[in-house]
């Protein structure tokens, strides 16, 4: 069987240590890289073998939200796990909105980023059981403008596409799913973001949980 393959990003060398033993000690894991920053993540992830990077936030050099941008931009199928000390709501709209599929406290326990790891993997999206309800509660406070379209206007390939976004997964990721072209999935994902009235993944994610498309949180 194919082990996970794991990059740990964290200014902590003692962190990283740790990480690292907690992850290989998976049998089905194993770390294939390190940094600790931002920038010598992104140096280093240049052939986008790894599929789970786990990201911390607050770096030198290139903090955690910028370098989740430029690693989605440069490998769209990566996933990015954020690991933060931050219970700030403002922290993960912005670890969102650069692409990252999870956020997990550094004070959470072993099992939880495990399984934190597991599901990103797996194409989901997870929040720390910790601050699930106040980050849930929070996104759910904030309305979404619908424009002038109604949920029902969204076509079942639009709607499709909507969800699979919302869970994390990428454009490349979503066309193989539904037996689609790239440039197809880009055009549906156009169309139902002008419909609905979205600018941003985070607007997408606050949606989807309004429409109770993402349970597993």
């Amino acid at each position: 069987m194919d082990k996970l393959r794991i990059f740990l990003v964290d200014d902590h060398e003692v962190v990283r240590a740790g990480l690292k033993s907690l992850v290989d000690a998976q049998s089905d894991m194993v770390v294939v890289g390190e940094a600790s920053d931002g920038q010598a993540t992104l140096d280093q992830m240049h052939d986008c073998t790894a599929e789970v990077v786990i990201m911390d936030i607050s770096m030198p050099f290139v903090n955690g939200a910028a370098a989740t941008t430029q690693l989605r931009q440069q490998c769209p199928d990566v996933k990015v796990l954020a690991l933060s000390v931050h219970e700030d709501t403002g922290y993960l709209r912005k670890l969102l909105e650069a692409g990252a599929s999870g956020y997990v406290l550094k004070r959470s326990a072993a099992d939880t980023l495990i399984q934190a790891i597991r599901m990103v993997a797996a194409g989901g999206i997870y929040l720390d059981p910790a601050i699930a309800g106040k980050v849930v509660g929070s996104l759910l406070g904030k309305s979404v403008q619908l424009g002038n379209a109604t949920v029902a206007e969204l076509s079942e390939r639009e709607t499709d596409v909507v969800r699979l976004i919302a869970h994390g997964y990428s454009n490349k990721e979503i066309a193989t799913q539904l037996n689609l072209s790239v440039k197809t999935v880009e055009t549906y994902k156009g169309r139902a973001m002008e419909k609905i009235g979205l600018d941003s993944r985070a607007a997408l994610v606050r949606y989807a949980l309004q429409r109770g498309w993402l349970q597993e949180i």
